[in-house]
């Protein structure tokens, strides 16, 4: 019988660089990052159309002259794949009470968007079209600028067309932090 060996997996193996997949996710798991809720209106999906969404963590401000602002998304997504078509999309910036809406829209094999849509409170942006979340701690709607491809995400740099902080009266942020949904404080 011949001995066995094992073969670390593809994300314990480094990069050229020296740093492994597990490696460098459990280094940016230390950086605790708002959460966001990205929309967008698929008006070609069935006879009327679909809503699309997506739980983000790399999203922040980029430019105040004009208003920018950016999210990353893993290309060949379906979000990745609207928004090379669809120019407008909105943003709700999701309080520490919205913990449940964030974990909806980041499940993996999830059932289709239009039932994750159902039962929460919601408004059509008046400029996107897209659905922005009902409490949330801020909206934005935005218009897709500049496209990058870094790696394996897109970037998408997107100009705020219009806001509302009308949202979540008090309350904090949702934040992302060693692979968690938390509170601050």
């Amino acid at each position: 019988m011949l001995p066995t060996t094992t073969t670390p997996t593809q994300s314990a193996v480094p990069h050229a660089e020296g740093v492994s997949n597990d490696e460098f996710r459990a280094a940016m798991s230390r950086l605790a990052a708002g959460v966001v809720l990205v929309t967008a209106r698929d008006e070609d999906h069935g006879p009327r159309g679909e809503d699309v969404g997506m739980t983000a963590t790399s999203f922040l401000s980029v430019s105040l002259d004009p208003p920018l602002v950016l999210v990353s998304l893993r290309s060949g997504s379906r979000m990745d794949d609207l928004l090379s078509e669809q120019p407008l999309w909105g943003v709700s910036v999701l309080s520490e009470d919205q913990r449940q809406i964030a974990g909806r829209f980041a499940m993996k094999g999830r059932v289709s968007d239009r039932l994750l849509f159902t039962d929460l409170a919601w408004e059509r942006g008046g400029v996107c079209g897209a659905p922005l979340i009902g409490g949330a701690l801020a909206t934005l709607e935005c218009r897709t600028e500049q496209r990058i491809e870094a790696g394996d995400h897109t970037l998408v740099v997107g100009r705020v067309l219009a806001v509302s902080t009308d949202g979540a009266e008090g309350g904090g942020p949702l934040a992302y932090f060693r692979g968690r949904y938390r509170r601050l404080g």
